[in-house]
């Protein structure tokens, strides 16, 4: 039935592999505290611990993760590292995620309007 779609085309492998990573590291709902946060601007980790109620050494941890699935990115300024989001793309998905929840808790798939990031300066 497939093969009769129009432009019909799989993801390959690694493009599977790498969305379903991403997917797992959001599935914490901490880093989507953290990430959230991060779309607002660019933070420290004890600030960053503050709005997600975690202890420092927790989220940078879970930064350490962030980082390394190319969901966030830092900046060193003498000792002090600061963190952002990495891209539009990490605004999108989590927009999308946190739009997505609405609709379920709400259980209404028309209504909920989609949370709004303003870009990071």
């Amino acid at each position: 039935m497939h093969t009769s779609l129009p432009d019909f085309e799989m993801p390959n492998e690694e493009q599977v592999h790498l969305a379903a990573e991403s997917f797992r590291l959001l599935s914490d709902p901490t880093r989507i505290k953290i990430l959230w946060a991060l779309l607002q601007g660019e933070s420290s980790v004890a600030c960053l611990a503050e709005l997600a109620g975690s202890a420092p050494t927790a989220v940078s941890q879970h930064l350490a993760k962030l980082r390394l699935a190319g969901l966030v990115k830092g900046r060193r300024e003498g000792t002090f590292v600061y963190y952002s989001a990495a891209d539009e793309h990490v605004r999108r998905l989590l927009a999308e995620g946190l739009f997505h929840a609405d609709h379920i808790d709400r259980g209404d798939q028309d209504s909920a309007a989609a949370p709004t990031v303003s870009a990071a300066s």
